[in-house]
This record gives C-alpha cells, structure tokens and sequence, in this order.
C-alpha cells in the first residue's frame, strides 16, 4: 500500500508576507534610493580639501584640464601614477571647471550607479529580488562608502568600471558585447594597472559553472582574449606616450618597483611604509630618472624577497590583517583636510567606529553566505560553482596583490558591493527559512 503526502494550501505567515512586500512594492526601493542618495549628497556639503593621495589626484586633473599635459610636481612628464582616474576627472574639469563641486558631483554619479549596479548584479548573481534590495539598502548606509564621495581619489570611480566590466561580461550575448567589457577593463587598468588579472577569474567562473567543460572552454578562452584585446587598445596610446615622453616603455606607470619596495623591507609592518631609509635613499638619488629609479627600487624589493624568505612569508599575517580587518579610513581624509574636524573630531571618531562594527557585520555575513551557499547547493544538489562565486573571487583579487606589495584597507573598497550582495543574500535566505518554518496551514 503507497501512501501520498499532501501539501495542503497554506496562509502566508507575517514574517512571509512582510519579506514579499520588502521584494515587491515599488515605494520600497524607491525609498531605499532616496536614503542611498540623500546620505551622499550630504556628506558632499562638507568642506574638503583634498590632501595627500587624493591632491596628486586633483591636481594631475586640474594639470590636463588646462592642457599642461600629465606632469610631475616639478613640470616634468610622469607616469609616475596611473593615469586613467586624473584624465577622466581632467575632462570633467574641463567641461565644469577645477573645483570640489566638479568632483562631487562626479562621484555621486559614480556612486549612483555602483548602487545600480548593485541591484542588478545582486538579482544576477544570487537570483532574488529582496536580496538585491536588501544588498542596495545595506550599502546605502555604510559610512565608509558614504565618506569617499567627496574624496578626488580613485575609489568611487574605479569600483564603477570594475562593476560594469563584471557586468558586461557576465550578461553578454555575442562578442560585441565583450569589446564594450574589454574597453571597461582597459579605463580600469589605466585606474589600478593590475585590473586585468580579473578577466580570467571571470571567465574561470564562467566555465566552473557549467557543462560541458571541455567544449565550452575553447569559446570561453576566445571570449576572454577578445575581452583582453580590446584592454590593450585602450591602455596602447599611453604605452606609448610614455615611450615617447618618458623614453622608456611604460605600459601604465611607474610606481610598480616603488610601491613593491615599500611593502618589503627590513622595516616593513604589513602596511605601506614610504619612511624606509632605503625608499629615502632611492627617491633621493638625483642620477636617476622616475623609470630607472622605479626599475632600481624593483629590483631592490625583488632582491630583498629572496634573500628573506621567511621575513617575507612573516609579512603575509600582517598584510591580510591591514588589508581586511580595519574599515573607514576615508576619515584620514577628512582628519588632514576637513578644518571643521578639530571641532567635531569626536563625531567623526563615533562614525568611524560604528562603521568598524557595521563592516565587521558584512564581513561575517560575507563569510556565512559561503558557507551557507555551499550546504544549499549540496543538498539540492546542484553545481557548487556559479556567478555567486565571483564576489569571493573577487576578494581573492586585492588579497594576492596585498600579500606580494602591502595591505592596505583601501584596497578592499571595490569588493564592498559584492560584500553587501552576499551578506545580503544570507539574511534574506534565513528570514525566509524563518518564514517557511511559521507557516499556517489552512484547511479547506
């Protein structure tokens, strides 16, 4: 004798009905937009000055606004940093004028659409509505994002492009589709020169994720030197204005060897260290010009790593742990160059720990989802590998870079969308766990 068990029809509990309403009603998002807009447009009312970083930055793009060119602090030409955020920014100026509002306006831009790409990346990668709102409203509240809006470094503008390449290329539907991804990669790695290294994670994920693997790989491989070539066109005429300007090929810059250098030394911490007497020699040393000082200090941190293997392994700990455990550090920006900080230093102190707490929420939430999505996909049975995987992939991308240069927590900004997305899903897929085990069952 067979026995069948009969689901009957069941009556939405509160919980249920509320996580609908969060993915469904209209007034919803457009109230998560409004609160995601009115706390960046707020923070811009701040008075700033850029400092640092960030006045290399403005001052490069106020340089090639008037058509000066891209050059040093002395007058002469430099690749000294990348050049994509300065030119990018340069064109605005031009158009709007060199000021802090300029700036502003551009970031918020940027920032509006890095939340919706949050939304729509959100929706693709782990395939629900509430968590993409969810991951939307948990990014419009983060104070670190909030902070750098009115900051002239490359942040805000760079997590765009690293999103819209991302996108580009997980949403494509023909080759022409991966030019327009290839082009958004090669701005980016005119933004941060080791861009590239994300376009084989990709397409490594896209092959992870289904079968046939053998056949599929041949195409994917296609897809990703199409994506890899049309970077290359984009990067090539700066390649060459430094061969010609600086007489040295330079693919993007010439910061490389300087900045390996001052993550790996005998004073070295973990973090950025520029105060080494070695880096002061170096930088100090007339005879040399900013490609062969750059080569020298290359060569000086390349030396160094293998004659101390074991410092440098030491190092790794330390690295990690400056480039994932502290957030909020767009409050330096404000400490060096907000005048009204002094007066409200104990305000800017109570955010950033907040944000400390709050990031340490993601930061868990981003762990569990791994974890969590794991069990799901085994239990159900279905392949582990998946878009999901790409903000995890993405994490992995700063991280091996930090481990060979420096940890530095500015480092992981571009992943915090994914962060958001993930932390995100994991809450939702509790609350309606929560929901379906509350359920009521109505007779009929």
């Amino acid at each position: 004798m067979s026995a069948q068990i009969l689901d009957f029809p069941t009556r939405p509990g509160r919980l249920a009905l509320r996580l609908e309403w969060f993915a469904t009603e209209r007034s919803v998002l457009l109230a998560i937009w409004a609160l995601y807009f009115a706390l960046r447009v707020a923070v811009l009312f701040i008075d700033l000055v850029p400092t640092s970083d960030a006045e290399w930055y403005f001052s490069r793009a106020a340089s090639l606004a008037a058509g000066r060119g891209y050059l040093d602090n002395g007058g002469a030409p430099t690749a000294f940093w990348p050049v994509g955020w300065p030119a990018v920014l340069g064109l605005a100026f031009s158009r709007f004028g060199a000021s802090a509002v300029t700036l502003g306006v551009f970031n918020l831009v940027s920032s509006l659409l890095i939340g919706g790409l949050t939304l729509a990346l959100g929706r693709r990668l782990f395939a629900s509505e509430a968590a993409a709102r969810l991951a939307l409203l948990l990014l419009a509240v983060y104070p670190n994002a909030i902070g750098y809006v009115p900051l002239a470094l490359t942040e805000v503008f760079y997590t765009l492009l690293l999103m819209a390449g991302c996108w580009a290329v997980i949403v494509r539907e023909n080759r022409w589709q991966l030019v327009g991804a290839g082009l958004v990669f090669g701005l980016a790695t005119l933004v941060k020169a080791q861009t590239l290294v994300v376009v084989p994670l990709l397409f490594a994920i896209d092959w992870l994720r289904m079968k046939p693997m053998g056949k599929r790989l041949p195409g994917l491989v296609l897809d990703a030197l199409v994506v890899l070539a049309a970077a290359a066109v984009v990067i090539a005429p700066w390649t060459v204005r430094n061969r010609v300007e600086l007489g040295h090929w330079v693919m993007v810059s010439t910061n490389g060897g300087y900045t390996l250098l001052t993550g790996n030394h005998d004073r070295a911490n973990g973090d950025y260290s520029p105060d080494a007497p070695v880096v002061d020699r170096l930088m100090a040393r007339g005879d040399l010009d900013e490609v062969a000082r750059d080569g020298e200090a290359r060569r000086l941190g390349m030396a160094w790593i293998r004659q101390n293997p074991e410092k440098f392994l030491a190092l790794a700990p330390r690295k990690l742990a400056r480039l994932w455990l502290p957030d909020g550090e767009a409050e330096w920006a404000y400490q060096g160059g907000a005048p009204g900080y002094a007066g409200a230093e104990g305000v800017y102190r109570a955010v950033r720990w907040i944000n400390q707490g709050y990031y340490g929420l993601l930061m868990l939430g981003f762990a569990l989802a791994l974890v969590v999505m794991t069990l799901r996909r085994r239990h159900d049975r279905m392949r582990w590998a998946g878009w999901w995987l790409l903000p995890y992939g993405l994490a992995l991308y700063p991280t091996a870079i930090c481990l060979v240069f420096s940890g530095q927590s500015r480092f992981h900004y571009p992943v915090m969308p994914f962060v958001c997305m993930a932390a995100a899903w994991v809450v939702v897929a509790a609350l309606e766990r929560l929901a379906w085990r509350r359920r009521r069952v109505t007779l009929h």
